[in-house]
């Protein structure tokens, strides 16, 4: 399903994709690191990095992977308007980070966006499936047609990825999916 407001949807989603790149710029520019305020893992100092984490990148090369996913994914999940996005959003950005911060090893830094974009796709992959919607699974099956293969990265093996922000943002995605459709149902249906 296309967002019901496609221009503003658009736009924040690359509005958001532009921030990240404002954030590597700077961290670039100017000799910050802030690739160190990422998530270390069961350290209370680097708890706070579950707020910093998706906005930072180790370099251009991992910003630029993670580019085209999250465009498409944050476009896509703003289906259900971007009211309903920034919470599901939120409830990706902070099952992923605090799984990260509880099951990375012992003093990584992980940052990135992807635990987000693993989030959006869980999230319009298997909203369909809570809220019984035939569009909202056709949506997924293309989708699993044409990113499915990403989903290889919530295991282990491959250097240098967090699998785990892969793997909890993918579950944040799932319990977006399911709160959303819950709180669907439990509105009562309008009257013509």
């Amino acid at each position: 399903m296309i967002p019901r407001r496609p221009l503003a949807s658009a736009v924040l989603a690359v509005s958001f994709v532009a921030l990240l790149y404002i954030v590597e710029f700077i961290d670039v520019l100017l000799p910050l690191n802030l690739d160190g305020y990422g998530i270390v893992a069961r350290s209370f100092d680097g708890l706070d990095g579950v707020v910093w984490a998706p906005l930072l990148h180790a370099d251009w090369q991992h910003l630029l992977a993670n580019t085209g996913p999250v465009v498409v994914f944050a476009f896509l999940a703003m289906a259900g308007g971007i009211g309903q996005w920034v919470v599901v959003t939120a409830t990706i950005w902070l099952v992923g980070g605090l799984g990260v911060w509880l099951t990375a090893p012992d003093h990584t830094v992980t940052v990135g966006a992807s635990g987000l974009a693993f989030g959006w796709l869980a999230f319009l992959l298997v909203r369909g499936v809570f809220s019984r919607g035939i569009a909202q699974l056709a949506v997924a099956f293309v989708l699993l047609a044409l990113w499915g293969g990403m989903l290889w990265g919530v295991f282990p093996g491959t250097p240098g990825a967090s699998w785990q922000g892969h793997l909890f943002g993918a579950l944040g995605g799932v319990l977006a999916a399911w709160l959303v459709a819950r709180a669907d149902r439990s509105r009562p249906a309008a009257s013509s």
